[in-house]
């Protein structure tokens, strides 16, 4: 994977309504554009309200995905330590920008909806709603202590699953939600997930 791919990454992970016309040159380094695109989503996030109209799936969904990205960014960074591939260490800190913004954006609708940002339970997680479970929490601890000769087929094996729940959860969104803007924010992850997943397979292939 060469580097404008990882960039090209960087910018299908924002959101599309923090997009704009800014930050979507491909052609340059990863670096510049992962640092174009978070400075621009601090600013903004704030200022992105999601409205009063919600349903219970609205909120769960942002809850998983929180959890989710959460986990991620704990995985994303053992990666940027212990990759041995320019490419895959460079996914990592792409994953690690544009979550940590994802997250920012998550929280605040939930305090604007007067709901928590955490979950209740993890494993199982709302199971009778439609909910799905999240990846361990040994499973991600492993990764610290693989053989580092063995790390990059573990972490992209287990990154590869847990953006896959990402999309599923995006799905649950799709299908059951009410609020326009995080259904619309869902697609986007969907998307993004997705082509996250194709990227990490075509890094296991060699």
């Amino acid at each position: 994977m060469k580097r404008r791919h990882v960039a090209a990454l960087v910018v299908a992970a924002v959101p599309f309504f923090l997009i704009g016309a800014c930050g979507t040159d491909v052609s340059k380094d990863a670096a510049p554009a992962a640092t174009a695109v978070s400075t621009t989503n601090v600013k903004n996030v704030a200022d992105i309200t999601a409205g009063s109209t919600f349903n219970d799936t609205d909120v769960m969904f942002l809850q998983m995905l929180i959890d989710n990205l959460e986990q991620g960014q704990q995985m994303a960074q053992t990666a940027t330590k212990r990759a041995t591939r320019p490419q895959v260490a460079e996914l990592a800190k792409a994953v690690q920008v544009t979550q940590a913004d994802e997250i920012k954006l998550m929280k605040g609708w939930l305090a604007e909806w007067g709901k928590p940002a955490t979950l209740d339970e993890r494993v199982s997680l709302h199971a009778d709603h439609g909910g799905m479970p999240s990846t361990g929490e040994k499973e991600i601890a492993s990764l610290t202590t693989v053989p580092k000769a063995q790390f990059e087929t573990a972490f992209l094996n287990l990154f590869l699953a847990h953006q896959h729940n990402a999309v599923e959860f995006a799905q649950l969104e799709l299908d059951k939600g009410s609020n326009d803007l995080a259904k619309s924010f869902a697609e986007r992850v969907k998307q993004s997930r997705t082509d996250q997943v194709q990227q990490m397979l075509k890094l296991l292939a060699g």
